[in-house]
């Protein structure tokens, strides 16, 4: 079938596999629990069967996703340098020493508040929300286990934080691309998300606060932490060089060396910190990274090392990203199909004739960002198609391109987390122990992005146009030389 039989659907017609696909991916994941995987793979044929409906090749489809998971290749191979830093941090005791530390200091009133605040810090510092979660993130997680306060609120603190890191830092790509896409300076970019990212924040550390203030401790929750420190003392031998591996990652990021090379670093100086202070083999120092630490690796007694800690420490490793991986070809099979079908870009262009106030333009690309972006799980493809489709719109309502920035990073980098079908959904659920759904009213900071910059859209007549920039014409800067990457 040649390219010249391609017919273009309708807009009725567009609207039909668009509908299927969300009625399978709402219900499927999120109400019948189904597997992702299943419900992703089930929508990608949807809109296949559309695509080759209308004339399009198979082959087409997957060339597509070919292209796609080559362009992914880092994101996989940082899927798998995270299991292997959960891994090797495990059996070095790096992550044992944080978990110790946290025990002994943190008051569990205060902990979903610290989770934020400390994920921002450390994202922030290393500009990636992937390696502050992995790190940092655990660590917390497992405080809050032993602690028995609820993951869910926990795992909401630590995406928190670790995407306003995320979103801000100068040393995150999905924040240099964003204002790449958008022709923005990337400074006057990151000035202009305090907007939303002030507000956001402000209400994520109220909520986490007044809510780790209700928490009443007993007697049993003390005896808990008291065991699991105890535990910890006995099984590590904790002191202060089993930082070195944490120091390396926020040292390589802050030096904006490549990831995966700063990654694998770490995960090697905590191997060497496994066979020397620790005292175990080799044997199981590989095996750590590989299949994930087991406490049995450091000759734990059953009397000394109760089930809880055992939960708590053993995990990480290569083949902990298995899964995750997986679903990463799943993901990019149906954005395949669903670019091919051209189905959502006719729909949004049909759109974009009734938009006529700031704020209808504002949520409109909000709402936009939020679907490419679950239908991609590729922050630079939505940045890019985002900027196609809203970037000339933006500029007949003389709206400065730090705005449709903003909205990229509130409605694009910050949310895609939020759904188990995105490969970042997918990568934190899987390295927190947290359903997507379970934590998602607890992802104060990245609800609140998207709700901001939708309000500033729709207030703007209101407020004077508090947190709209307009365009000045008459001094314009040129994004090609003065973006700073």
């Amino acid at each position: 079938m040649g390219k010249e039989n391609i017919k273009s659907p309708s807009v009725a017609s567009a609207l039909i596999p668009i509908a299927m696909a969300l009625a399978i991916l709402v219900v499927g994941i999120g109400i019948l629990k189904y597997p992702a995987e299943l419900m992703l793979l089930f929508a990608g044929i949807v809109f296949t069967i559309f695509s080759v409906w209308y004339g399009h090749k198979w082959e087409s489809i997957i060339e597509t996703m070919g292209s796609k998971i080559k362009k992914a290749l880092p994101a996989i191979l940082i899927l798998f340098c995270i299991g292997l830093l959960i891994g090797t941090w495990m059996i070095s005791g790096t992550i044992p020493l944080f978990v110790y530390y946290g025990l002994e200091i943190i008051n569990p009133n205060y902990l979903y508040v610290i989770a934020f605040l400390v994920t921002a810090i450390v994202s922030t510092c290393v500009g990636t929300s992937w390696g502050s979660a992995g790190t940092i993130g655990v660590a917390i997680m497992s405080i809050s286990q032993t602690m028995d306060l609820s993951l869910a609120i926990t795992a909401g603190a630590v995406v928190s934080g670790a995407y306003f890191g995320d979103k801000l830092s100068p040393l995150s790509d999905t924040t240099n691309m964003s204002s790449i896409a958008a022709g923005s300076n990337l400074y006057e970019h990151i000035k202009h998300m305090l907007y939303s990212a002030i507000p956001s924040s402000i209400l994520a550390i109220i909520v986490f606060t007044v809510v780790g203030l209700g928490i009443e401790t007993d007697s049993t929750q003390l005896t808990n932490i008291q065991q699991m420190t105890s535990g910890l003392d006995q099984l590590f031998n904790l002191n202060i060089l089993l930082l070195l591996p944490a120091v390396v990652v926020i040292v390589g990021s802050l030096m904006k060396k490549p990831p995966l090379i700063v990654l694998f670093s770490s995960s090697v100086i905590a191997m060497i910190l496994g066979l020397v202070l620790q005292g175990a083999s080799f044997a199981n120092i590989f095996a750590s990274a590989v299949s994930g630490f087991n406490v049995d690796m450091l000759g734990a007694e059953a009397n000394v090392i109760s089930e809880d800690l055992q939960s708590l420490l053993n995990r990480g490793g290569l083949y902990s990203m298995y899964n995750a991986t997986f679903f990463v070809f799943v993901a990019f099979f149906f954005a395949s199909a669903l670019e091919i079908s051209q189905a959502l870009n006719i729909i949004l262009e049909s759109i974009l004739t009734h938009l006529k106030s700031i704020g209808s333009i504002t949520f409109s690309a909000l709402v936009t960002g939020f679907a490419v972006i679950n239908c991609t799980s590729n922050a630079l493809v939505s940045y890019f198609l985002v900027q196609d489709i809203y970037g000339k719109v933006y500029r007949k309502k003389n709206l400065h391109p730090v705005n449709l920035s903003r909205n990229m990073e509130d409605s694009i980098t910050i949310t895609e987390v939020l759904m188990p079908w995105t490969v970042s959904g997918v990568f934190m659920a899987t390295t927190l122990g947290v359903s997507n759904f379970e934590f998602l009213p607890w992802a104060i900071f990245n609800l609140g992005g998207f709700v901001f910059s939708a309000l500033y859209g729709f207030l703007a007549p209101i407020t004077g146009g508090f947190g709209i920039r307009k365009l000045e014409t008459d001094r314009v800067e040129d994004s090609k030389t003065k973006n700073i990457i």
